[in-house]
């Protein structure tokens, strides 16, 4: 789920495609008696051509595979933030120098931008093809509120700006009531495709949250002591999240402009966290049938009722704006990682999740 432009125009084609699929339905209803059941398996197949066709609109990231990077820099697992701070913004130089030697300059001068930007404080970083990025905004170490937002669909370093920028945002905001708070931007697998196949399924997902998992465990040990992590999920990132087994550490998962998440409800997950769900009145992915066929699609909408999460306001936001300074999304998230009880949805109440 890209935060790409083409929101407007996807809406749209979401539209039209809806409207067929309803034509087609009521063609198929008014068939012969015995042609139901092959009825029934047309209507499956046009709503799995929609969850394609509601998902796969917005503009794709361009292909970095062959971009030169160094490796990573490597770590023992009780290397200090500090440490790993420094060693990531050599790499991150490292890394601007040989795409700009290997003609890469669109990256370059991304790279150079992500190393001028703030004090450059990654726990991760790896330049080498689509890229990742784990960036620290904030104290850390004296933290105890910490934010981790996971990405969706076509976030790589060649379009990192924009998912810095909401991570910035929400910073900022949480800054202004609660000083010792960290927001995490956990760039730390490799996003799928928006125009692909990958990002109908979740298999991205499942290797995600292999990764995700780990690092939650850790980052709980780099915070202050009893730390409170909320996980932060937009889009094909609540795929993720769903599927990542978390620890004690982490009381909150916020569910964002979410396609579903491959689970019927929100006791199934894997976490003892509260689960919530919000999506703002503007967002395109209300337009995403809700199903799960063969492994394709992720069947329950998680602001439904029958999800069991807890609803937040989300406002107007369309499927870029969760993070929007001074939006009703923003101050709902900001509300749940501080342990304050954000607005609900009248239109959503819902049974809450443990």
């Amino acid at each position: 789920m890209a935060t790409g432009t083409a929101e407007t125009t996807g809406t749209a084609r979401t539209t039209g495609a809806a409207g067929t699929a309803g034509a087609a339905g009521t063609a198929l209803d008014t068939g012969a008696a015995g042609a139901g059941a092959w009825g029934g398996r047309i209507r499956r197949t046009v709503l799995a051509a929609l969850v394609a066709a509601a998902v796969v609109f917005p503009v794709s990231a361009a292909a970095s595979a062959d971009v030169p990077a160094p490796v990573p820099a490597p770590f023992a697992e009780e290397a200090a933030p500090q440490v790993r701070y420094a060693a990531n913004r050599a790499n991150l130089a490292e890394a601007a120098r040989m795409a700009q030697q290997g003609d890469r300059t669109g990256r370059a001068a991304r790279l150079r931008a992500m190393e001028a930007a703030g004090a450059a404080r990654f726990l991760t970083f790896d330049g080498r093809g689509r890229g990742r990025a784990v960036e620290v905004l904030g104290e850390l170490e004296t933290a105890d509120r910490v934010a981790v937002l996971v990405p969706g669909s076509d976030t790589t370093l060649d379009t990192y700006e924009r998912f810095r920028a909401g991570a910035v945002a929400l910073q900022q905001r949480l800054q202004a009531e609660h000083p010792r708070s960290a927001v995490v931007a956990w760039l730390g697998y490799d996003t799928p495709g928006t125009v692909s196949t990958t990002v109908l399924t979740a298999a991205r997902a499942d290797l995600a949250a292999t990764e995700l998992a780990p690092f939650l465990d850790g980052l709980a040990g780099m915070a202050a002591p009893g730390a409170r992590l909320s996980l932060l999920c937009h889009s094909y990132g609540s795929v993720v999240c769903a599927r990542t087994p978390t620890g004690p550490a982490v009381g909150d998962m916020a569910l964002f402009g979410s396609p579903g998440t491959g689970a019927a409800a929100a006791r199934d997950l894997p976490t003892g966290a509260r689960v919530w769900a919000g999506r703002g009145s503007g967002d395109w992915v209300a337009n995403v049938p809700h199903v799960r066929l063969g492994g394709l699609g992720f069947g329950t909408d998680p602001v439904d009722r029958a999800f069991g999460a807890r609803a937040f306001a989300a406002g107007a936001a369309g499927h870029s704006d969760y993070l929007k300074p001074g939006s009703d999304s923003l101050e709902s998230l900001a509300a749940i990682v501080l342990g304050t009880t954000p607005a609900s949805e009248a239109s959503h109440a819902q049974a809450p999740h443990a």
